[in-house]
């Protein structure tokens, strides 16, 4: 597209040059001279004074070389969070998710398993029989804590649909702003959610995102601030900081909010112990 309206902005100064060259050899002609010259100018400073527009699939691509995650296509993942031990596998196409906690009703020790074979739970080694609509709820939550703790590598799965929404300025740093929407068709059970990312121009790197969610009433959003960032294996690892709004607003005008401090915390998002190792 670069190129594209480069050699269109090209050819209109060529073909105004050649204009002038033209002998006037009429004042009747003059006028419409004057106004066909007049024109083609507005031609030539649109073309050439018009911004490009980045690529969001360029944006994405680099946020995700930003963070590491060519190391995450052949890999084991290891973390706590919030007293739950998660494990990620990943092979290529093939994925093993699992999290281990204790019941603290039962005190059974709870182990759950994500793949692309499907959902399985265990409570002290023995496989439990769940109804469907508990199995969703389940595959839901394992699913959702590992993609947020990798972000921003799921990214390019096939599903997600990215839009370029513009520019912004966050606590002094320059950002591009990436909107994210799902396909019905591989986009699981919350295909209607909406996610706006926040892509720093120099770094690549994610530093904030804001999400909304379907609840009982209606739809909620949260804005999260990434916090406490280090590598661990190759990979960059963040923290947030959780925040909501009393107001309903657009999620790409979070960063305004944020700014004003118009923001309420609400937890605090925090990944322990983590190992990643390649397979």
């Amino acid at each position: 597209m670069y190129f594209r309206e480069r050699l269109f902005c090209f050819k209109l100064a060529i073909a105004f040059y050649l204009w002038l060259l033209q002998p006037i050899n009429a004042m009747k002609n003059l006028r419409a001279i004057l106004l066909s010259g007049f024109i083609l100018a507005l031609l030539i400073v649109s073309a050439c004074s018009k911004k490009d527009t980045p690529d969001a699939q360029q944006l994405v691509d680099q946020a995700i070389a930003a963070h590491g995650g060519q190391h995450l296509d052949k890999a084991i993942v290891t973390f706590k969070f919030r007293d739950t031990r998660f494990r990620v596998l990943r092979d290529e196409g093939a994925f093993v998710y699992s999290r281990t906690f204790t019941n603290d009703t039962t005190g059974q020790r709870i182990h759950d398993v994500l793949s692309n074979s499907g959902f399985k739970r265990t409570a002290d080694d023995v496989e439990v029989e769940l109804p469907q609509e508990r199995q969703q709820a389940y595959t839901a939550s394992v699913n959702g804590v590992v993609y947020f703790a990798l972000l921003p590598y799921f990214l390019n799965d096939a599903a997600v649909q990215k839009e370029y929404i513009g520019e912004a300025t966050v606590k002094g740093e320059p950002y591009h702003k990436i909107k994210v929407t799902f396909a019905q068709e591989g986009g699981g059970e919350d295909h209607e959610d909406i996610y706006v990312y926040w892509f720093h121009k120099q770094t690549h790197t994610m530093d904030y995102l804001a999400y909304s969610y379907q609840e009982e009433d209606g739809r909620g959003s949260r804005f999260r601030e990434a916090v406490n960032q280090r590598e661990v294996g190759g990979v960059r690892i963040q923290d947030y900081i959780n925040y909501t709004a009393k107001e309903n607003f657009a999620l790409e005008n979070y960063d305004k909010a944020f700014e004003a401090g118009n923001l309420e915390k609400v937890s605090d998002i925090i990944l322990d112990e983590v190992q990643v190792s390649e397979l």
